[in-house]
C-alpha cells in the first residue's frame, strides 16, 4: 500500500509524508502532488520518506526531477527522516548528499 499525504503547508513550503513503495505507479500520483505545491507557488517542499519501503527509478527520477523545477524557481526540496532503504538507494546513485535533509 502507497500514501502520499500534505502534512502542512505555509506561504512557501509543502510537507508531505511519503509511505510504503514507490514505484512507477505511485511515482507519478507523487509527482501531480508535488507540482501542484509549485504551480501555487510553494517552491519549497519537504518529504517525510521515514516509513518508504522502495524507492524505485521512477521514484528517484520523480524525486530529482521537482528537486530541479524547485532549484530553478529559488526553492528546494529535501528529505528528511529517510528510510534505511531510501538512504541505501539514494547513496547508490550518489544522491544522498544532495537530497537528504
Amino acid at each position: 500500500m502507497f500514501s502520499f499525504i500534505e502534512d502542512s503547508r505555509d506561504f512557501n513550503t509543502c510537507h508531505f509524508t511519503a509511505k510504503g513503495r514507490i514505484n512507477i505507479i505511485h511515482a507519478g500520483y507523487m509527482q501531480q502532488q508535488l507540482e501542484k505545491c509549485i504551480e501555487l507557488g510553494r517552491i519549497n517542499i519537504v518529504i517525510n520518506m521515514c516509513l518508504v519501503t522502495f524507492l524505485s527509478s521512477s521514484g528517484i527520477r520523480t524525486v530529482l526531477d521537482i528537486f530541479k523545477k524547485t532549484k530553478a524557481l529559488g526553492g528546494k526540496l529535501s528529505i528528511e527522516r529517510p528510510s534505511e532503504n531510501v538512504v541505501n538507494v539514494l547513496g547508490m546513485v550518489a544522491l544522498d548528499e544532495m537530497l537528504l535533509k
